[in-house]
């Protein structure tokens, strides 16, 4: 755990599906303190991994991350999120179907809401995606941190994790509409 205390942070909680795909990319910036995945956005107290994937319990895959708005802005994580999803799916990300793992922003505050719906409207009149963006914007709920097994599982379970990804077509999706 970084250290927070005399430090300025944020905390930003974004949905991009399976929220071990969601953690890298946030976790290699400058002021990116730390990256959580657990989950948000239902109804039932500290719901594990099995009763989310299960689909009663409201909640989204996420990802919440702390970071020193000094040097990295909530606009650039932002920038970030949507180079990772496909925000035009409805039904989930990538081979990972379901409500828990539809998109979604979180926002913590008004300025969160304001800077995320005009990213959105950016977006949708960049002309990048010839499907409407089905993204939601949404008021932060409680957060609960998913089990540790799942947390960092980029790094402890590296090659998994690659294979996983590459698999689930994120990266090929990545490539194709944004270059990167």
């Amino acid at each position: 755990m970084p250290d927070t205390q005399n430090r300025n942070f944020e905390i930003a909680t974004f949905a991009g599906g399976c929220f071990w795909c969601m953690v890298k990319p946030f976790d290699q910036w400058p002021g990116i303190l730390k990256v959580v995945s657990g989950y948000t956005g239902g109804t039932t107290e500290n719901p594990t991994y099995e009763e989310v994937c299960s689909e009663t319990t409201g909640h989204y895959e996420a990802v919440q991350i702390m970071f020193d708005p000094s040097i990295i802005t909530y606009d650039e994580l932002l920038d970030i999120y949507w180079r990772q999803i496909d925000p035009t799916d409805p039904g989930g990300q990538f081979y990972d179907r379901g409500s828990s793992y539809q998109t979604a922003i979180f926002y913590h505050n008004e300025a969160q809401r304001l800077a995320a719906e005009e990213s959105k409207r950016k977006l949708e009149a960049s002309g990048r995606f010839s499907k409407p963006i089905v993204t939601k914007i949404l008021e932060a709920k409680p957060f609960y941190v998913a089990e540790d097994y799942h947390q960092d599982y980029y790094k402890r379970n590296a090659l998994h994790y690659t294979r996983y990804r590459q698999a689930s077509g994120r990266d090929r999706f990545i490539e194709y509409h944004w270059g990167d």
